[in-house]
Order: structure tokens, then C-alpha cells, then sequence
């Protein structure tokens, strides 16, 4: 690569042809501001924030868009490139809803951070503002246009990172807004809801539809015994909610401040992981066994699934039919161990702690309904669960270490944990499907070409004899190219895991959001990885780490399931799935 040698700041920089003024100075660890910029996603400088001098330039220019040159001269901190940031800030925050202290981006938001550090107290540009609209009509995604400071970095990410483009820039000039086609609502296109636009969002614009006062409610009413379960990438997320480091696993703690919020029970839904891998895994082996459909598809991101229900719904057969964990665990819980506790399953309230926004959307498709009710009634973000407890006065950092309840859904196993990061489903159910084949207690669990933050991985497994080659992807535009080939009828694989969000459930839409001067602003970080580390490590220290070894799930099916697959397997934990008709721009 070529060495391109500049100064900035009169300080000798050498970058490689083709890198802009913010990534070389983004190497040599001078900080420029940005809004627009999202690395790798959007880079348009449209927002004019990242404006620095450049000698002999006549006007200031976009560090973000200006590609360096030999010998160039770049002053970050001029008064005259200060002078342009302030005037862009005060402009952007003149049509700006200055709520600040009542959005949930409080103290995370990237423009209040932009305020602060540009010293910016007073309004100096003051007119009309934009009409503000406010969707919130879908289960998960609510959309404020009165925050939007119109970044594109959710546009640019639904279109990129999904390769869907639910979002656009609507009307012209000063009425230029953020929204689906026609200003709809999220409820009417084909949006995955899966949060990656809330995520990429710099300020409170796009946030999670907040289920926090029904669960205070639940929790207060004296007639609901309230059960909360856990998902497995919550623990390594959470405690950055709390200022800890990022990929601190709090498992213990976790469980602790839920205890003290008042659930009756509080629950892991790595228990409902490892009866997903026995269901999965059965069906999986019966494919192969009785020439079914395949590849098989994984089913545990809704996302995903409301991605395949609209853009490929001929390829629904190859789902696999088995729910999603947590909705098992709601299933079983509202059945098997309300029959165990003597209690009416219409009063007990089942909460979700996940770290998805999609999971809103999933308890109330109908196919995924038992009885008349549903199986779980409230999904909560990893975020929410944060204010929830913050709500409660609880001092999270100082809680001593607590266990999950044990009765009767308490074991799981590491095979579970790892569900929260891209291949870990996959890992979990070639753990039981080889040890079920082998005949065998596996000598070595670890899988290790299922691991790596890679869009698509694959590789070739050995089952007892029979060769199989299975896939990970995450995200929709690594996906798409995989169901192509299942639509030709070109696909070599077998079984192939699939997750909405790239990276998995460990960068799902409702986790903690890193803010993009973090996130983009150290070469190599990867918060992502350091919070997928910390599932892996959790998985090494249990002591059973195949699902199908769990001794509660193996009691489960000895007293109440029978077998995986079984009739009441099949109407508990199962489901269907519908086709829907893709979103036509010309149906107004």
C-alpha cells in the first residue's frame, strides 16, 4: 500500500492512499468530532460536523469525505475550524427537541456530547422547527422525528447492514424528515425490527417501544406470580448499562437485582436454549434420516423470521419448526411448572430479558400462542431491564453474586450460553446431534470453526460417519447470497444457522448502545468480540456443557414431554409460519 505523508496539527502523520483526514487521524489518536460519520456504513459528511482547516483550501472541509494527500496540512482544533463545528452544532440543534432530560438517550446521546465538548450553552439560531411525527404504532420501534438531526446512519445501516432500505429521507428542504416510504408507520412495511437503526441512531430519534410500566404493574398486582427469565447475551451487556467495562459478565448479579426488583421466580432462558437444542436437534436428525427438507434453517431470531416471511416465504420449509428459547420456556412455564406449583397459568406473568427488539413482535404472533393467552406476556430490552433497576434504587455494582432459582427450570448447560453469539446455536446442536450419534459422551465439545465474528462461516462435520456441511450467517446481506443458493437449488449445506443481527444476540437491537466515537474511533475495537468472549468464558466453566446432558431437561421429558417431537412437544414448543406479501412502494 501506498504511504501518504501529511501533518495534522503539525504533528508528522503517515497514512495509506486512500484513507481520509478522519481515519488518518483516527490512527494517529487525534479525535475529530462526528455525527454522520458510522464507520463502514455511512461516511457522507452531510452533517458538516467533522470540519477541519486545510492549508490552502478555501473553504473548510469534511474530514470524513476528504481523502489525504502528500504533504497536506490539516488543523483540527483552528479557531476557524471550531468557529464551523459550533455554528453546525447550534445549527442542527436550532430544529432540535431539546427534551433532553426526559429522552432515553440521556447522557448517551452523541449531539449532548457534541455540545459539551464544543461548549455550547446558548441557542443563537432560533426559528420554526420541523412538524414533528411520532410512530409508534409497531411492537418495538418508536420513531420521533422532533430528535431526528437527519445523520442518514439509519438509513444507511437498514440498507447495508439488512439490505433492506425500510428507511429513507422523505420531502425536500426544511421538511425533510427520516421515515419509511409515504411517512408509514414501522407497523406497515416489511421492517425486520430487528433495532439495528436504533443502534446507529445518535440520538433519541429511533428508540424501543418501552414495556416498562406493564411489568411494574405485574409486579405490584398481589394476584400474578411474575417469572422473569434471562437470555444468554443479556449477561455480558448489562453491566456497561452500569459503567462497568464492556464484556464484564454479571450473570450473578443480574440475577441478584431481579430477585430485588420483586420477581416471584427469576429464571435463566438458557434453560429454554437447551430444550431448543433438543427439539432442533431431533428434527434435524429426522430430516437427514427420512429425506426431509433441506438445508434446515435455525429459527431462534425473530427477526430473521419476519425477514423470510416477507423477501423469501418459498423458502419457509426450511425452517426448522421448533420456537425460539424464550418462548419455550414461556410455553413450559405456564404448563409443566404451573401444573408443579398448583397455580392457574392466566395468573402467572412471564417477562423476557432480551437483548432483541424483534422479541417484542414475537409474543404476539398468534402461531406462537398454547392456550388463549400468551406464553410470554412482556418482553423487556437488556436496556430496560438497566432502567428498571436503576428505577428501583438498586446499586447493581455493590450486589453480591446470586444464583438463578434452581427448582425444576433452574440447569443449564454451556451449550445454552453460547446461543447469545453468532454460531452458537449452531455449536449447541452439533453437540447433542454428535454425541446423540456417536453413542457417546463427547471428548471434545468446543467447535471451534463455528466461532468468529465473520458475516458467513462454514465448514464440514463428521456425524458418526456421515459428512455434513453446515453455514453461519449474520445479518441479511451476509444471508441473502445463502438463500440464493437454496432457491437455485445450488446450497452443498445441510443445516445452516442464520441471525438477524450481525454478530448474533450479543449486538442485538436492544443492547447497550456504544457510542460511535468508542465504537469507531479505536482501530480493531471490538466490542462485540469482548462481549462474545465473555459468553465463551462462561461456557467453560460449566460443568455440563451438552444440552441433551441437562438433568432438569432430561426430567422434563421423563415426566412431562416423553420425548422430543412428542405430541405435547409438538404443541407446546412448535409453531408455523406465513407467508407474507412484500411491501409495494405503490400501494398507497
Amino acid at each position: 500500500m501506498t504511504q501518504v505523508h501529511l501533518k495534522i496539527n503539525n504533528m508528522n502523520v503517515t497514512a495509506e492512499a486512500g484513507d481520509t483526514i478522519l481515519q488518518a487521524a483516527q490512527k494517529a489518536g487525534i479525535h475529530i468530532p462526528t455525527l454522520c460519520y458510522l464507520k463502514d456504513i455511512n461516511k457522507s459528511g452531510a452533517c458538516r460536523v467533522c470540519l477541519v482547516e486545510v492549508k490552502k483550501a478555501r473553504s473548510l472541509l469534511s474530514a470524513c469525505t476528504t481523502p489525504v494527500s502528500e504533504g497536506q496540512e490539516v488543523f483540527t482544533n483552528s479557531e476557524r475550524a471550531i468557529e464551523g463545528r459550533r455554528n453546525t452544532v447550534e445549527l442542527i440543534m436550532s430544529n432540535h427537541n431539546k427534551n433532553c432530560l426526559s429522552c432515553k438517550r440521556n447522557q448517551n446521546c452523541e449531539l449532548q456530547r457534541l455540545c459539551e465538548e464544543l461548549g455550547i450553552r446558548d441557542n443563537h439560531f432560533e426559528g420554526e422547527h420541523t412538524a414533528s411525527t411520532i410512530d409508534d404504532f409497531s411492537n418495538g420501534i418508536v420513531r420521533d422525528t422532533s430528535k431526528c438531526v437527519l445523520c442518514g446512519r439509519c438509513i444507511e445501516t437498514c440498507k447495508k447492514v439488512q439490505g433492506l432500505g425500510i428507511l429513507g429521507f422523505e420531502n425536500r428542504g426544511f421538511r425533510t424528515i427520516v421515515a419509511p416510504v409515504y411517512n408509514r408507520s414501522f407497523a406497515d412495511v416489511d421492517c425486520m425490527q430487528c433495532g439495528q437503526c436504533i443502534n446507529a441512531c445518535p440520538v433519541g430519534a429511533l428508540t424501543e417501544k418501552e414495556s416498562l410500566s406493564d411489568v411494574i404493574n405485574a409486579l405490584n398486582d398481589p394476584n400474578k406470580t411474575v417469572v422473569v427469565q434471562t437470555a444468554p447475551a443479556v449477561r455480558a451487556a448489562l453491566g456497561e448499562e452500569f459503567g462497568m467495562p464492556i464484556g464484564t459478565p454479571v450473570t450473578g448479579k443480574m440475577a441478584a437485582a431481579l430477585r430485588r426488583c420483586g420477581f416471584d421466580r427469576v429464571y435463566d432462558t438458557n434453560f429454554g436454549a437447551d430444550l431448543t437444542i433438543m427439539e432442533e436437534g431431533t428434527e434435524l436428525l429426522s430430516r437427514i434420516k427420512n429425506s426431509g427438507v433441506l438445508p434446515m434453517f435455525t429459527s431462534c431470531s425473530p427477526g430473521w423470521i419476519k425477514y423470510i416471511e416477507y423477501e423469501y416465504p418459498d423458502l419457509l420449509p426450511h425452517l426448522s419448526t421448533s420456537k425460539s428459547p424464550h418462548m419455550m420456556f414461556g410455553a413450559i412455564v405456564k404448563s409443566y411448572w404451573a401444573k408443579k406449583k398448583g397455580i392457574d397459568p392466566k395468573d402467572i406473568y412471564v417477562v423476557s430479558i432480551m437483548p432483541c427488539i424483534a422479541k417484542k413482535s414475537e409474543i404476539v404472533i398468534p402461531e406462537n400462542k398454547t392456550q388463549d393467552y400468551a406464553d410470554v406476556d412482556k418482553v423487556l430490552t437488556t436496556r430496560e431491564c438497566a432502567r428498571l433497576i436503576k428505577m428501583f434504587g438498586i446499586d447493581f455494582e455493590e450486589l453480591p453474586d446470586e444464583e438463578f432459582d434452581p427448582d425444576l427450570l433452574g440447569d443449564y448447560t454451556g451449550a445454552a450460553v453460547i446461543f447469545g453469539t453468532t454460531g452458537g446455536v449452531m455449536e449447541a446442536a452439533l453437540r447433542t446431534v454428535k454425541q446423540t450419534l456417536d453413542g457417546k459422551k463427547l471428548e471434545k465439545v468446543d467447535f471451534q470453526a463455528c466461532r468468529g465474528m465473520e458475516g458467513v462461516k462454514e465448514a464440514e462435520i463428521d456425524l458418526n460417519g456421515t459428512k455434513i456441511w453446515i453455514a453461519i450467517a449474520s445479518s441479511m446481506t451476509a444471508t441473502k447470497p445463502l438463500l440464493e443458493d437454496v432457491r437455485a437449488g445450488k446450497s452443498k449445506y445441510t443445516f445452516i444457522e442464520i441471525m438477524g443481527c450481525p454478530g448474533g444476540c450479543i449486538n442485538g437491537g436492544g443492547q447497550p448502545i456504544i457510542p460511535s466515537r468508542i465504537k469507531n474511533g479505536k482501530i480493531g475495537y471490538g466490542y462485540k468480540e469482548m462481549r462474545m468472549k465473555a459468553l465463551y468464558s462462561e461456557d467453560e466453566r460449566q460443568e455440563i456443557r451438552v444440552s441433551s446432558d441437562n438433568p432438569q431437561i432430561q426430567q422434563l421429558y421423563k415426566e412431562y414431554l416423553q420425548e422430543p417431537g412428542s405430541e405435547i412437544a409438538e404443541e407446546l414448543l412448535h409453531t408455523s409460519y406465513t407467508a407474507h406479501k412484500r411491501f409495494n412502494i405503490f400501494d398507497k
